[in-house]
C-alpha cells in the first residue's frame, strides 16, 4: 500500500520527544510533535537528504544496518523493527490473483480434537476459516453470514461486539495493529486494500485507529467477553503458526483449570454437546 512506509516514519518519530533521545528542545515551540526529520538522520547516522528521500519512498535500496539505525532511534520493538525492514523492502508485486484460502483436513480434525477449548483458525485478513464446536459456543461463528466472517469487520461494523467485548477499545486496537503487520507484510494485496477502504468509509474508529501506524503480532493475551449465555469469561489465549500454511493460525482460548471462566466454559461445552430438540 503506496506512502506505508513514510506515514509510519513519521507516526514513529512523533512519539519521540528531543530529550528521550538526548536531544535539547531548541528552538522554542515546534511546529510538529516528536523529532524532526534532521534529528532523526542526525542520530541515525545518515545524511538528512537520505533520509528524507527515505520517508518519502524515493530512496535507494536500503540497508540493514541504517534501517537498524533508524529503529533504535525511533525506539522501535521488535514488531515494529520487522515491520520497518518490510515496507521498506517490499516484495515483487505478484502477478497471480490471490488463491481461496482453505484450511486442510487435518487441522480441521485437529481443531475438533481440541474439544474443551475453545478454538478457531484464523487466515489473511484476519478471516476466520474454521473452528470447533465450543468456539462456535462462545462466538456464535455458525450463525454468521460469509462476509461477517472476518475480525476486523465484526469488530468495526457490528454494534453488538461493543456489548460482547467489554474492553471494546482495547480489542479495536489490537485488531488494527495486527490488520497492519499483514498489510506491511503483503502491500499489493487487493482484498485487503478493499477491506481496509470499506472500513475506513465505515468506521471513524477504524481511520483513527489506522492512521495510528500501529503494528502489533497477534501472539497471546487474555480477552474478556461477556457471554450472553454464560455470561463474563476471562479467556487467556495463545496464537500458533500453521506449518506449511503460513497464512493461517491456529487461536486456542485456554481459561484457567478450575477458573469460574472453565466453569463456564464446561458448561457451554454440555450445552454444545446436547442434541438439538
Amino acid at each position: 500500500m503506496d506512502g506505508d512506509l513514510g506515514d509510519f516514519l513519521r507516526s514513529r518519530r512523533a512519539r519521540i520527544q528531543p530529550e528521550d533521545v538526548g536531544l535539547n528542545a531548541y528552538g522554542g515551540r515546534r511546529r510538529v510533535p516528536g523529532l524532526r526529520r534532521e534529528e532523526v538522520a542526525q542520530l541515525a547516522g545518515v545524511s538528512v537528504d537520505y533520509y528524507i528521500r527515505l520517508e518519502q519512498g524515493r530512496g535507494p535500496s536500503v540497508s540493514d544496518a541504517v534501517l537498524d539505525a533508524i529503529a533504535r532511534v525511533l525506539q522501535l520493538d521488535e514488531t515494529e523493527h520487522t515491520y520497518l525492514r518490510t515496507v521498506a523492502r517490499p516484495r515483487p508485486r505478484a502477478s497471480a490473483p490471490a488463491a481461496t484460502q482453505r484450511v486442510r483436513p487435518g487441522l480441521r480434525l485437529l481443531l475438533d480434537t481440541l474439544g474443551g477449548a475453545p478454538a478457531f483458525i484464523l487466515g489473511r485478513r484476519m478471516d476466520v476459516l474454521a473452528w470447533n464446536a465450543l468456539g462456535d459456543a462462545v462466538v456464535g461463528y455458525s450463525r454468521m453470514r460469509p462476509a461477517e466472517l472476518n475480525i476486523p469487520r465484526q469488530v468495526f461494523l457490528d454494534p453488538a461486539t461493543r456489548e460482547l467485548y467489554p474492553e471494546w477499545a482495547a480489542v479495536a486496537a489490537e485488531t488494527v495493529a495486527h490488520l497492519r503487520l499483514d498489510a506491511g507484510l503483503h502491500p499489493d494485496d487487493k482484498q485487503l486494500a478493499t477491506l481496509v477502504g470499506e472500513l475506513s468509509m465505515k468506521s471513524e474508529d477504524f481511520r483513527r485507529l489506522w492512521a495510528d501506524h500501529r503494528v502489533k503480532a497477534k501472539t497471546y493475551g487474555v480477552k474478556r467477553i461477556d457471554h450472553p449465555v454464560a455470561g463474563e469469561l476471562t479467556l487467556p489465549y495463545e496464537t500458533l503458526g500453521v506449518p506449511g500454511d503460513p497464512g493461517q493460525s491456529l487461536v486456542v482460548y485456554t481459561p484457567e483449570p478450575g477458573s469460574e471462566t472453565a466453569e463456564r466454559i464446561a458448561l457451554l461445552a454440555s450445552r454444545a454437546a446436547a442434541p438439538a430438540g
